[in-house]
């Protein structure tokens, strides 16, 4: 597996401070940002997942705790849309040039709205995906917010 990604290139071209962590992604799992945090040995409201939304028929990236629900109402509302729905697996793979399982909000082939979770604020580092299927990178919250341009806002149900 390779350590460099579009995300990881993204990243460091930013001068943004960051570890890369690689963990044995189980395709099979229920839930893969639960399975990351587990291979990974943490909790899971410091491993982030990244999901694809449509807010007002728009692009969004939402990041938000692996053992958490987006509240649709919650994300339509912090983009100052009318109403939210997730994205199809394909479509989601087409906007951001990632496979589904390693979909990061960094490095994607277009500029997408994101939002993270307010409450992922609240650690001093978190674990985002860096860009592919059992890679993650740890960074400062605030960190990915300011190189997202990301609006922080409580999004979970």
């Amino acid at each position: 597996m390779s350590k460099v990604t579009r995300a990881t290139r993204a990243l460091e071209q930013a001068g943004v401070a960051f570890t890369v962590h690689a963990y044995d992604y189980d395709p099979d799992a229920d839930k893969i940002g639960i399975q990351a945090a587990e291979a990974l040995g943490e909790p899971p409201e410091r491993v982030l997942k990244t999901l694809m939304a449509l807010v007002d028929g728009k692009p969004a990236c939402v990041i938000v705790p692996s053992d958490r629900e987006v509240s649709m109402k919650k994300l339509a509302a912090a983009l100052g849309g009318k109403s939210a729905q997730m994205m199809k697996p394909a479509d989601a793979e087409r906007a951001t040039g990632y496979k589904v399982g390693g979909i990061s909000p960094f490095g994607q082939t277009k500029a997408i709205r994101a939002v993270i979770e307010a409450q992922a604020l609240a650690h001093d580092l978190v674990f985002i995906n860096g860009g592919q299927r059992g890679l993650q990178v740890r960074l400062s919250p605030q960190d990915a917010v300011d190189f997202l341009h990301a609006v922080a806002a409580p999004v979970v149900a």
